[in-house]
Formats: structure tokens, sequence, C-alpha cells
């Protein structure tokens, strides 16, 4: 599969994850509520959407190359071990 092809099927997929995480907790927190009395099926199926979503959003991102820790974020650059030049005895 090409880069630019896997970059757009990744990006799908995480996109697809995030808007059944999300509709699945919309669903859960409006079973909550009195006025909505949805049937078994679907609260049990909103709870599964939301792991079913972050499945999708995980494959997504291995599928896209989203998955690496870039070297762009201020608290992994300052206070994870593997990225600092210097060693932490010297401090």
């Amino acid at each position: 599969m090409k880069r630019k092809s896997a970059t757009l099927l990744g990006n799908g997929l995480m996109g697809a994850g995030m808007i059944m995480m999300i509709a699945g907790i919309a669903c859960s927190v409006l079973n909550q509520l009195p006025q909505f009395h949805f049937t078994t099926i679907v609260a049990h199926g909103a709870i599964m959407g939301i792991f079913i979503g972050a499945l999708l959003w995980l494959t997504g991102a291995r599928i896209g190359g989203h998955q690496q820790i870039s070297d762009r974020y201020w608290w992994h650059r300052h206070y994870d071990e593997r990225c600092r030049r210097h060693s932490s005895n010297g401090r």
C-alpha cells in the first residue's frame, strides 16, 4: 500500500472511530436521562460502540503511522529519559 493511501485510510479509520466513540458516549449519557428510555440492546450497543470505536481509532493510527510519539511534544521532550541528550545523574 502506498504511503499516501495508507495515510488516507488511517485517517479515515481514526475519524470513523472518533465518531463511533462520541456517538456511543452520547447514547450512554442519554440513556441515563429519565425522558429517554432506550431498549437494553441499544444501551449495551452504545457501550460496545465505545470500545469498537477505540479499536477503529487504534487500527487507523497503526495503518496511518500516527502511533509514534513525536519529538514535538514538550512533556515528552523534557521529562522522558530516552529523549534527553544529557544524563539524568548530572542535574
